[in-house]
């Protein structure tokens, strides 16, 4: 099944299943996320989908938020594919690069983003895991059982800020600059490996396969629960395929009015116009 959150007319936002009709419909949930933190969430679903009483939303009015608002945990793995890690220099990581962000950062599928501040806006597509279950030291096989679903999400990073230092975080945790959905993909129903690509503009920039990942979805996870707790409705990015702006030959970033895809087959896209004011915009 495929799960999403919408924004509804009073400015709530619930939580929908995507019948594969070209509709949604509305779940007794807020959000995804709160969705998950239901140990039945499944059987949730499932009532809803059989009740007399269903609110449907046509896919055309639909206003996509992002997929969990109050996402408790924002984890992201830095250079997992081995192109982009050949592309940046760097040699094959012993253990997974991670860094933070906030639910702050976190925007709808189709959203605008606003950027004050950085010239140097570059694009990341990435395959992010949902977690499901609660998870503690968990071996592999747990962290593969409490996988909930896959999204698609893009680490927009602000490359500016981003080396100003050698810490990461300042230049990847702006908000409302990371976009994900459209939907969850379950994982029950979801293949071995996904496609990731990204375009600007129409032109594809990015493609990467997950088999290549360095660190996969449940060893990420398990290695991320041994120092502090995943919850349901937690969101895990797995990393982005060679091709980033700053790799380029030159140097290569988002102008004002450009259009970011990211899109992942079977999952779906985002389609993200970006407004760039890059007023007092850090140099490196």
């Amino acid at each position: 099944m495929k799960l999403a959150t919408l924004r509804t007319a009073g400015g709530s936002t619930t939580a929908a299943l995507a019948t594969g009709a070209d509709s949604y419909l509305a779940l007794p949930a807020t959000d995804v996320g709160e969705l998950l933190a239901q140990a039945d969430w499944r059987a949730v679903v499932e009532a809803a989908a059989e009740s007399k009483d269903q609110t449907v939303i046509a896919a055309a009015d639909a206003d996509l938020a992002p997929l969990l608002p109050h996402a408790g945990k924002v984890i992201c793995c830095g250079l997992n594919y081995g192109d982009h890690i050949q592309e940046m220099g760097r040699e094959l990581p012993e253990f997974p690069t991670l860094f933070a962000k906030y639910a702050d950062t976190l925007v709808g599928a189709d959203d605008a983003v606003e950027v004050h501040g950085s010239g140097r806006v570059d694009w990341e597509a990435e395959l992010a895991v949902v977690v499901g279950s609660e998870l503690y030291r968990a071996d592999e096989d747990q962290a593969r059982e409490a996988i909930a679903g896959y999204t698609v999400a893009n680490d927009v990073s602000m490359r500016d800020w981003q080396n100003r230092t050698l810490q990461w975080f300042q230049g990847k945790a702006w908000d409302g600059t990371t976009p994900v959905g459209p939907v969850m993909l379950t994982a029950d129903e979801a293949g071995a490996d996904f496609e990731v690509r990204g375009y600007v503009n129409g032109e594809l920039v990015q493609e990467g396969n997950t088999r290549t990942l360095v660190f996969g979805p449940a060893q990420l996870l398990s290695y991320i629960s041994q120092f502090t707790t995943l919850r349901p409705g937690d969101l895990v990015l797995t990393g982005t395929p060679g091709g980033v702006g700053m790799g380029m030959t030159p140097p290569r970033f988002l102008k004002d009015g450009d259009v970011l895809t990211t899109e992942i087959d079977g999952i779906g896209r985002l389609e993200n116009r970006f407004r760039i004011h890059a007023h007092a915009a850090a140099t490196v």
